[in-house]
């Protein structure tokens, strides 16, 4: 073994090395977290290219009953993506990276489906503006997830419970049908999920340091793409209800 204090030319001093470390660190930190927001964006992606391929082509009316709720298919479209989030979540550790992978893209595009409706609800200027919106919002709060100091753990904590209010809040609404309820939802849903957006950026980030070069990795990126893609999917949806102009 090379002495640290060794004087002979060629050798890197203890301080090279550990800035080597370091730079081969922030490396692979970029590398994963890259590849989490390419699976992020690219589940975005193919979401919104089956939802208005199923909206324009008229297929969505197959997701309606005669009297105005959802048919079957409807109920199916609407369900499985439920199903298989959970199914991903407690069973992750025991999932290869391939059925994960397969899994993932599989949500993406039949919660697509499912929100086909909201281009036949909305007009298309409230669907981009809504998108661009939280395209925006999202960039912003992931960058200060990424790049703040500050422990977000217990801001974690504080959105995980009032999601589970929102929930209850909602299926609530759902049988009194309250607008001023329906606007505070919407509106603690976009305060919520723009605080999970923080803190899973955040966690992700953390997660590198457990899993960096181990057979996890693979998972750990898909999992965390999944949570990051749940949360752009909340904020944008919770924003349109704001904001969003219906065709009606």
């Amino acid at each position: 073994m090379a002495n640290w204090s060794d004087p002979r030319p060629g050798l890197a001093p203890v301080g090279a090395a550990v800035d080597a470390r370091g730079v081969a660190y922030d490396a692979g930190l970029r590398a994963y977290m890259l590849s989490v927001y390419n699976y992020m964006a690219s589940a975005v992606l193919l979401t919104g290219i089956v939802a208005m391929v199923i909206a324009f082509s008229g297929a969505y009316v197959a997701l309606l009953s005669p009297t105005g709720g959802l048919s079957g298919l409807g109920w199916l479209a609407m369900l499985s993506p439920l199903a298989i989030v959970f199914a991903m979540s407690f069973g992750q550790n025991r999932m290869s990276t391939g059925t994960l992978q397969a899994l993932f893209w599989a949500y993406a595009g039949l919660l697509g489906v499912s929100l086909s409706t909201i281009f036949i609800a909305y007009t298309a200027s409230s669907v981009a503006g809504a998108f661009f919106a939280t395209a925006a919002g999202f960039a912003g709060l992931s960058l200060y997830g990424y790049t703040t100091q500050r422990n977000l753990s217990a801001l974690g904590s504080f959105m995980i419970v009032g999601l589970i209010g929102i929930v209850v809040a909602m299926i609530f609404n759902a049988f009194i049908h309250s607008g001023p309820l329906a606007l505070v939802i919407s509106v603690l849903g976009v305060l919520v999920f723009a605080g999970l957006t923080a803190w899973d950026t955040q966690r992700t980030k953390s997660i590198y340091n457990v899993v960096a070069g181990t057979p996890q990795e693979g998972r750990a990126k898909i999992m965390s793409a999944l949570n990051l893609y749940l949360d752009f999917i909340n904020m944008f949806l919770f924003i349109l209800r704001l904001f969003g102009s219906s065709r009606n």
